[in-house]
């Protein structure tokens, strides 16, 4: 192999290699553009969307801790009312006996 061929063969690996790295450019052109789409995309929707969902996690922060002591209450009406109603029943039941013992 001549010195000429040899530099013809060099010549054409960097030409290939020129390609190949004008290609790798516009790769990276390409994944420049999607990075700052997707910077976008961040900044514009999601971070507005997570200060949505904080700002209405907190308002039922706010309505359940109020509902709290409602239910509270409610449970200790019912438990009011469930001993109520056993003292009812053992009043009826005495009043059956009596009943019985009269007639």
């Amino acid at each position: 192999m001549t010195d000429s061929e040899k530099l013809d063969l060099i010549l054409s690996e960097m030409q290939g290699m020129k390609s190949e790295m004008q290609g790798m450019k516009s790769e990276i052109q390409e994944l420049k553009r999607r990075v700052t789409s997707i910077e976008l995309h961040i900044e514009n929707a999601t971070d507005k969307n997570i200060q949505l969902i904080a700002e209405n996690f907190s308002e039922l922060t706010k309505k359940l801790n109020q509902a709290i002591p409602v239910a509270d209450k409610n449970l200790a009406y019912e438990v009011k009312v469930n001993y109520l109603i056993e003292e009812v029943d053992k009043i009826k039941e005495e009043i059956v006996k009596l009943k019985s013992k009269i007639a």
